[in-house]
């Protein structure tokens, strides 16, 4: 069993066969140094999978609870000396948990491919590998309609994007609506293959469409332009009023 301090009074402790003393002590086994802890203000007493806890100063709490004689410690438990808060984990459990995190992070995608169009809309597909694309079953993703070829393109994760393979589909395979036999599809552009259409995201990241962000340009200039035409004419129109009436 460990003990795990919630405010980082004291670094984990697993606790080993026989006693363990908390308190403000030099020689305690578990030295806390707050205020109100007593040089001695607790032993626990490991004996196999049995452990107990026994006060010997107040205040001393489990789970919320004030504790004056020997109560049995479980995993889960709550325990409180004079205001630092530890909590009983099997080490273990806690080991097993800790390895899981690491391995679910390490198995994260770079990249993710985010239906946007036809019966794929909505669904994410993470590129963590080699992936083939097409109408055929046994494809890793399998996309059942006409349009769509037996084994229509194949994608693998690359160090700047994803690299991306036309497999001689009927249809094609297109990235930021140029057919392509083979290219890099980047982070916020878009992928086709015929119709059905998949932006690639790179999660924690929030991608701009590269349409989105050439089109704003565009439509600030054309608002320049306007405003420019705008800006001529009512010159031209104030010079031939002045022409006129001199």
């Amino acid at each position: 069993m460990k003990l795990v301090f919630a405010g980082g009074e004291h670094v984990p402790v697993t606790l080993a066969d026989g006693v363990t003393v908390v308190g403000a002590a030099a020689d305690a086994g578990i030295q806390l140094a707050q205020p109100g802890i007593a040089p001695r203000h607790a032993q626990i007493e490991r004996r196999g999978e049995r452990v107990q806890l026994q006060p010997c100063a107040e205040p001393v709490r489990l789970n919320g609870r004030p504790v004056r004689d020997a109560i049995v410690l479980k995993a889960g438990d709550t325990v409180e000396f004079a205001g630092v808060r530890c909590r009983a984990v099997h080490a273990a459990v806690e080991a097993e948990v800790e390895d899981r995190s690491t391995r679910m992070r390490s198995a994260l995608p770079r990249f993710v491919l985010r239906g946007v169009s036809g019966p794929t809309f909505g669904r994410s597909f993470g590129v963590a590998g080699e992936m083939v694309f097409g109408r055929q079953a046994d494809c890793d993703v399998c996309i059942p309609i006409s349009e769509i070829s037996r084994r229509h393109a194949r994608v693998k994760p690359g160090a700047e994007g994803v690299l991306v393979e036309d497999l001689d589909s009927a249809n094609g395979t297109y990235i930021n609506g140029k057919r392509v036999r083979s290219g890099t599809l980047r982070p916020g552009e878009e992928l086709a293959l015929d119709t059905v259409r998949f932006m690639l995201l790179m999660p924690g990241t929030e991608a701009v469409p590269a349409s989105a962000s050439s089109a704003a340009p565009s439509r600030s200039s054309g608002v320049r332009a306007v405003a420019l035409i705008v800006l001529a004419l009512a010159l031209a129109a104030l010079m031939a009023y002045f022409i006129g009436t001199w």
